[in-house]
């Protein structure tokens, strides 16, 4: 387990600035912390060679007509963990995770069409003899969505930091773009001659191309950290049904609580999902029976706390 002291302050402000902007240089950083480049490029790369910290490129997947599923697998009990691998090797799941007594799963699907969302969802896994049941949920909105603990800088800090606001010009991907995305998938922060080098671009190109998907909203940087590196311990997943006159607002109430990391209303045998962080199995109680419990329009309530990450926005984790 993770102890809290990993980070210290100039670390925890350093996350901040890259959940700001991912790739911002490391000068600029400096100068908002007011601390040296060199301390802050080092900071950077311990934590990330620790497994403490790393820098995503992410798709803006609605932009493109995708359909963002979450998918829950019952398995064997002696298949859970392979299934959950299996799944985490496929380039159309975001995110995987076992659940409750390491016989379930949940993962988050981002499909280019009806037909790529049926392959995996209604085709593959129900014929897996170790699967013994499935339900899947499209996400219909989303009140909160992955968002971070980690608030340290002033206003003042954040705003030199914060890059333009993105506008709605219209954009298209091409297989050079894909090149990009596949690599800034793995590290957000990756060089412009390693971006040209997959793609086939000039570094200038390359650079010109980023300004345009970021501008656009196509492409966003996020900042993936271990919840117990911030000294959080207790991580699980609600599934709940709410009545449909109450969902906005209890979908906004749970976007409100600051243990909610990601909050959305789906379609499926429950309406309303949330993910949620705690210190540890007792401030989950808290949480469950002094916030969520009094949410009115609340009928039903189902728990499943996360035993193991196997892949994480996009990436295995070994």
């Amino acid at each position: 387990m993770v102890k809290t002291s990993a980070l210290d302050a100039i670390d925890h402000a350093l996350v901040h600035a890259l959940q700001l902007d991912g790739r911002a240089s490391f000068r600029t950083i400096a100068d908002v912390l007011g601390t040296s480049e060199h301390t802050v490029a080092r900071r950077y790369r311990r934590l990330r060679s620790h497994g403490h910290l790393r820098v995503i490129g992410l798709l803006n997947g609605p932009r493109f007509g995708h359909t963002s599923w979450s998918v829950r697998l019952v398995c064997t009990p002696d298949a859970a963990g392979s299934v959950a691998e299996a799944l985490a090797r496929r380039d159309d799941t975001v995110w995987v995770r076992l659940l409750s007594g390491g016989t379930e799963i949940a993962c988050g699907v981002q499909s280019g069409g009806d037909q790529d969302g049926e392959a995996l969802l209604l085709k593959k896994l129900p014929r897996t003899p170790r699967i013994v049941a499935m339900s899947a949920h499209a996400t219909l909105h989303m009140f909160a969505g992955w968002r971070s603990r980690v608030a340290v800088l002033s206003d003042e800090q954040a705003e030199r930091l914060r890059p333009a606001p993105t506008s709605a010009m219209e954009i298209s991907l091409s297989g050079q773009d894909h090149a990009l995305l596949r690599v800034l998938a793995q590290d957000g922060r990756a060089g412009y001659a390693e971006l040209a080098a997959a793609s086939g671009w000039s570094q200038t190109t390359v650079r010109r191309r980023l300004d345009q998907l970021r501008s656009s909203g196509a492409l966003r940087f996020d900042v993936e950290i271990p919840a117990q590196a911030l000294g959080y311990h207790a991580e699980a997943w609600l599934w709940m049904k709410v009545e449909p006159s109450a969902l906005v607002s209890v979908g906004t109430a749970l976007a409100a609580h600051p243990e909610a990391d990601v909050v959305a209303a789906t379609t499926g045998p429950t309406n309303l999902m949330a993910g949620v962080t705690c210190r540890d199995t007792q401030d989950l109680y808290r949480y469950l029976t002094e916030r969520v419990a009094p949410l009115d329009g609340v009928r039903e309530l189902e728990t499943a706390p996360v035993i193991r990450t196997v892949k994480r926005v996009g990436t295995l984790l070994s």
